[in-house]
């Protein structure tokens, strides 16, 4: 049996330094929100041939009056531009030129006003909060029961603190790729990190439901209970980890580049929540309840 929760000061060290650098990530840079968020307007062009480079189109768009833009490769034959909202006339231009000059067709198009951009984000923010929330009190209501040694809503919390954990990371991660590769944050990746709150948050309950099961079973401290329910569950949450990275690794290589960030962000997340529930949830509950006892 390992001995998981007596070398929690290793796990807990670990977590806190790639916390601190995604923080420092986040802080730093920031997250580069999409048109989603912000406002703008989405051009994907595809070439017949062979794709021109991104400094002649975007050259031409500055001739056009477009001074701001983003332009970024997608498949074999296409480019993604983003730029600042601009009319269906001003659109129409964009397409008809850039036709003239290097052959292209347009595949899509999509603008969403600064105003609508800023409710998604407030939004956004929202939904991810009312999830915690819901979280927190049907954890409570689910261990009401087991209230000695740890008071049920404690569960709940620690819970929530691994989800904190869990959400951190993966902003840092995509702070960094913000910033260095222009990726950025849109509806997806915000659906992404919900899927991740709700796998993470059900990997952390299977380890709680056995320790509350384990309560009941043997006369021990909470530490050797909790570390005993961690590895009754532990080959569980790896194979269940491990084989959802599996096909989301597919979609990350073969789905596409529309879905390639958001299977990494859901391959980063599921990846450190499954770290989350072994190694940060469950010792945390041992954590607070020593400190409990000594006041």
């Amino acid at each position: 049996m390992l001995n998981i929760i007596q070398n929690r000061k290793y796990y807990f060290l670990i977590s806190g330094i790639v916390i601190a650098a995604s923080i420092a990530a986040l802080f730093i840079w920031g997250l580069k929100w999409g048109i989603d968020f912000t406002g703008g307007s989405l051009l994907e062009v595809s070439f017949q041939d062979q794709v021109a480079p991104a400094a002649e189109v975007r050259e031409k768009l500055v001739s056009l009056g477009i001074r701001e833009s983003v332009i970024q490769p997608i498949g074999e034959k296409g480019l993604l531009l983003r730029l600042p909202v601009i009319d269906e006339a001003r659109h129409q231009d964009i397409v008809k030129e850039l036709f003239k000059s290097f052959g292209t067709e347009e595949k899509s198009f999509e603008s969403v006003g600064p105003t609508l951009g800023k409710e998604m984000r407030v939004k956004a923010s929202w939904s991810i909060f009312i999830v915690l929330l819901a979280i927190i009190s049907y954890i409570a209501f689910a261990f009401r029961k087991v209230s000695y040694p740890v008071v049920s809503w404690k569960y709940g919390v620690n819970a929530v603190v691994a989800l904190a954990h869990d959400v951190i990371i993966p902003l840092g991660l995509f702070a960094v790729l913000g910033q260095y590769l222009n990726v950025e944050i849109n509806g997806a990746l915000v659906a992404a990190m919900l899927t991740i709150l709700g796998f993470s948050v059900h990997d952390t309950i299977v380890v709680f439901d056995r320790t509350r099961e384990n309560l009941f079973k043997y006369r021990d401290t909470l530490e050797n209970i909790v570390n005993r329910s961690v590895n009754e569950t532990l080959a569980r949450s790896l194979t269940t980890t491990f084989t959802t990275i599996l096909a989301l690794l597919a979609v990350y290589f073969f789905g596409g580049e529309s879905v390639k960030y958001f299977s990494l962000m859901l391959i980063v997340g599921i990846a450190i929540g499954a770290y989350s529930s072994i190694f940060i949830a469950s010792p945390l509950l041992v954590v607070w309840n020593n400190r409990g006892k000594k006041k």
